[in-house]
């Protein structure tokens, strides 16, 4: 199940960097763990065709949860923290979710990604 998260963790990176700038962050990891819950069988298997609706509901509820910078930056450390136990085949199939989900991401979900700059 660790990998599961990892993999959703990394998708949820990508999601929130776009989110509208506000105040202080609010999201745990535990949320992002959560929000992204229903994908994790599709990014476990091969990611093949259309995403599970869950999984996109969760993948844009995240994205409107993560209001401010501190937020998107919050997310960002938990996917990092993960991200790295992860193998390439599921980040990649976890990078390709938001755009299957119409989430349009700026930057590819890597475990590398400097949190810091994202805004």
């Amino acid at each position: 199940m660790e990998k599961a998260t990892c993999l959703v963790l990394a998708v949820t990176m990508v999601v929130v960097a776009l989110a509208p700038p506000q105040a202080e962050a609010a999201i745990s990891c535990g949320t992002v763990a959560n929000d992204l819950s229903p994908c994790i069988n599709y990014v476990m298997y091969g990611g093949a065709g259309t995403p599970p609706v869950p999984c996109c509901t969760g993948i844009k509820t995240l994205y409107n949860q993560a209001s401010s910078t501190a937020d998107r930056q919050a997310v960002c450390g938990c996917l990092k923290s993960v991200a790295g136990q992860a193998s390439p085949a599921i980040i990649g199939t976890a990078a390709a979710l938001p755009g299957k989900c119409g989430v349009s991401i700026p930057y590819e979900i890597s475990p590398s990604t400097d949190c810091s700059k994202v805004h």
